[in-house]
Parts: structure tokens; sequence; C-alpha cells
């Protein structure tokens, strides 16, 4: 069920994307826009549209919110990408956007992405009441910014450098904002749009979030760089502190389950209903990319 459920959110937010894009032209960077956002589980969008239909949100108004999360996400993937960040010419099996075309449209593509993610939750079809538009809107914004995603990729950047190796409190703590934070808002985006309390999800996302990000550092240790569809092995050719260099590998492994079996407690309230999410979070720890 999950599997089936999973591969039709993708289905439906690759057609709401590329409906989205389609009226802007066929500009070097919207075509840059276009590849960008191609491609991905979607596992974001997932757990915004199964949110949205634990509240009773329409998919009508939740397919606005799971766009523009991978709009955001994948405007994160592409400057991540670039020679001053990361600096990786592979991502999901295909050259990255700057090598493909260049820097400076890699750079204007992921701009105009996250510009396009903030434009979608602001449009009625999301959500007729501005306050919950409102509501979606900022804590987007806190999400993907100095508070989240933009300041974990700092701390991940300054890591690469630093004469003492991260400890485990500290690359908790830079992966809550890295990784952690977009998946929060997309797990808490159905609540919010339903106007309910969103504590429940927010206490899922933050365990499900860091498994995550434990999973991938366990697969750059042993996973198939064919299958991950990117360069492996980068973290230990860099001699960063990873999950994996703190706690072993066996040591990741059986914190990563324990995660999960607290994001699956987090949604006892829902019942059987949430059961989809729940497999999700036994996907992130099972998944080979």
């Amino acid at each position: 069920m999950f599997e089936r459920a999973l591969a039709q959110t993708a289905k439906q937010v690759d057609a709401a994307l590329l409906h989205l894009l389609e009226p802007l032209g066929n500009q070097p960077v919207i075509e840059a826009m276009r590849y960008g956002v191609d491609g991905g589980k979607r596992l974001r969008a997932f757990l915004v549209m199964e949110g949205a239909r634990l509240h009773g949100v329409p998919e009508g108004q939740a397919i606005l919110a799971a766009a523009a999360v991978e709009a955001m996400h994948a405007y994160s993937l592409i400057h991540d990408d670039l020679p001053c960040m990361d600096d990786d010419d592979l991502r999901r099996g295909q050259p990255t956007v700057h090598v493909k075309w260049d820097e400076a449209t890699a750079v204007l593509a992921g701009d105009a992405l996250q510009a396009l993610a903030f434009e979608l939750l602001t449009r009625p079809e999301c959500s007729p009441n501005p306050d919950v538009r409102l509501a979606l809107i900022g804590t987007m914004a806190r999400a993907a910014g100095a508070q989240g995603m933009v300041l974990g990729q700092a701390l991940d950047i300054a890591a690469e450098t630093a004469p003492i190796p991260l400890t485990l409190d500290e690359i908790t703590e830079l992966q809550a904002g890295k990784t952690g934070a977009l998946i929060r808002w997309s797990a808490e985006a159905g609540a919010v749009l339903a106007q309910a309390e969103p504590a429940p999800l927010r206490a899922y996302a933050t365990a499900l979030g860091l498994a995550f990000q434990i999973s991938d550092d366990i697969l750059d240790v042993e996973g198939d760089a064919r299958k991950a569809g990117k360069r492996l092995g980068k973290d230990a050719a860099a001699g960063k502190a990873t999950f994996v260099s703190l706690l072993g590998l066996d040591g990741a492994k059986s914190r990563a389950r324990s995660l999960v079996t607290e994001a699956e407690a987090a949604l006892a309230s829902y019942g059987p209903r949430a059961e989809n999410l729940r497999q999700a979070a036994r996907f992130v720890i099972a998944r080979d990319m």
C-alpha cells in the first residue's frame, strides 16, 4: 500500500509541476528549472499529502503545498551541487544542473524554484483562508532559511575545514536544519491546512528526519553509487565526522531503527489511518538510494 501511495504521489506532483512550469516558456533557465525539479522519491510531497489525508484536506489543496516543498527541495539540491558548495557533478544519475548548463544558470534556476515555492503557497487554491496560507509561508521561510536548511548547509560547509571534527550533538543539530527542517514542514503541512494540532506529526517528522540522515550516512559508506545516482564516500574522503564515524556502522543502524520506532509511536493518536506514514518511516532506513 505504501509503495503504491508513494508512486501515486510522485505521479501527481510530477504532473502538477509540469503544469505549473509549462506557461513559463522554454528559456534556458526555465528548462533548467524543469530539469532540476524532475525525478526523486517525492518523500516530502508524500508527507504533505498523507498529513492532509489524515485531516480531511482535499487533494486539490494539498497538491499545491506538496509541489511547493518539492520546488524548494529542488532549489536546495541545485545549489548544494554547485562548485562553491558540495561540488557534485551527478544527481539522480544525471549531470547536475551547473554541469548540463553553467553555474549562473544553476544559481538562477534554483532561485526561481525557491520563489515558485512561496508563490504556490499564496494561491487561494492552496487554502481559501489567508491566515492558513500565511502560516504555511512563514513556516516554510523558517524551515528553508537561516533557522533551518540554509543554516544546516552553512554548518556543514564549515565542518569541512573545522580543526576538530563535530561531536554527535553538533552533527544532530546540523542535520536537524539541513535535512530535518523541510521534512518537518512537509509532515506538519496537512495539519496546518486543516488548522489542527501539528504536534504529533512534528514529533514523527523530527525522528523521521534524523533517521533519514543517518541512513544517508550509512549509504555513503556501503551503498551502490549506480543505484544512488550520485557520488558516494565523499564524507570519509573529506575526513568529516558522520553518524557512522561516531557511532560505528552497527551503532548507526541501531540508532536509525530506534528513531523509526519513535516516529511510529508518535502516530498513535491517528490509529490505523497513519499506516502509510509508519511504512514511510521504515522505508527511509531500508532504501538503497
